[in-house]
């Protein structure tokens, strides 16, 4: 008997799946113990004590446990649904700030009259190309669509290394207003930071080796169709004197994603369509992390009940919109086949 050692490696591999534990534990376990006995009794009783699990070795189950939790091509149809979703959602978060990017520096361009055109009338909120702040903001808006774009063409190392260096302004940002009372311009709040910029950051970690790749050409087509379709009736709402109509930020994610969900809910009743579950799954995902973001933003508007009651409005209509493609998700993951079979990179 192993004894204490034993023990340990068995509840770091409670981080795996159950279905996985079930298949592989004995052998993942004998094979942790074979790295560090020695056959020797009495080095080997004081290894049992004393030894292991590495932060290594921990760090590779945590790894697997992630790669099985949103699994690749070949898991099990649960885990693989989870994977795909939370790649799409991370994929729409990326093209959401690479919309948001391009609309500000096509507003920039504009302001410095890069293309020969007048000034934008003072309907239309610019910012200020003044100081160091705005040029850095220009510049993490520059990064974001290079990180939405390497991430479609499956570049996903660097996509990472990317989304975390982008983040990082956001960061500072914040600390100084933390600091010092003052926001600097045009950066935004805490809740827009965590939910939209770290979360998926975070959830970047789907996009492992066994993920499948991403198809590129849809992503990146609805980079300027987004532009598009968004953000040209908000340029039309501010150049016709009509911005007062328009949402915050945080109540255009819900129309939007809301949107979204009336639009696929047919698809999701048929269920005709092989990935239809998928998409389900990750307009959930969506309405969630935009929910929160809408009940964060609540206290913005505590002076004014009519603009609390608007938000309110905006967030029972996504979560209506959200109620009708959730049975769908939830069939997304049933029928689970076969799993995967053991990785031999595991064993090393």
């Amino acid at each position: 008997m192993s004894g204490d050692l034993e023990r340990r490696y068995r509840r770091v591999l409670r981080l795996l799946p159950g279905w996985y534990r079930q298949q592989w534990e004995e052998d993942m376990v004998a094979a942790f113990l074979d790295g560090w006995l020695t056959g020797d009794p009495a080095a080997d009783e004081y290894i049992r004590k004393a030894a292991g699990p590495s932060w290594a070795e921990a760090g590779s189950v945590a790894g697997l446990a992630v790669r099985l939790y949103l699994g690749g091509a070949g898991a099990p149809r649960r885990y693989f649904a989870w994977g795909q979703a939370v790649r799409r959602f991370v994929l729409t978060v990326l093209l959401m700030h690479a919309v948001v990017a391009l609309y500000v520096l096509v507003l920039a361009s504009w302001s410095h009259r890069l293309f020969g055109l007048p000034a934008p009338p003072a309907s239309v909120l610019t910012v200020s190309p003044d100081g160091l702040w705005p040029a850095v903001y220009y510049v993490v808006n520059l990064g974001w669509v290079v990180t939405f774009v390497t991430l479609a063409l499956g570049h996903y190392r660097t996509a990472r290394i990317l989304a975390a260096l982008a983040i990082i302004p956001d960061l500072v940002a914040l600390l100084q207003s933390r600091l010092t009372g003052v926001m600097p311009a045009p950066f935004g709040s805490w809740a827009l930071w965590v939910l939209l910029s770290v979360t998926p950051v975070l959830a970047m970690a789907a996009f492992h080796r066994d993920a499948p790749p991403v198809p590129a050409r849809p992503w990146l087509l609805a980079l300027p169709a987004g532009c598009l379709l968004v953000y040209g009736p908000v340029l039309a709402a501010q150049l016709t004197g009509n911005a007062a109509w328009l949402p915050d930020f945080a109540g255009l994610c819900c129309v939007i994603i809301a949107a979204a969900c009336v639009v696929h809910t047919p698809r999701a009743l048929s269920h005709r369509a092989a990935d239809s579950g998928v998409w389900s799954l990750t307009l959930v995902l969506l309405a969630v992390d935009a929910g929160i973001y809408r009940l964060v933003t609540l206290g913005t508007y505590l002076h004014d009940p009519h603009l609390i009651n608007v938000s309110l409005t905006e967030l029972l209509i996504l979560l209506a919109a959200a109620a009708l493609v959730a049975p769908d998700a939830v069939r997304a993951q049933t029928a689970t086949p076969a799993p995967p079979p053991y990785p031999g990179t595991m064993a090393a």
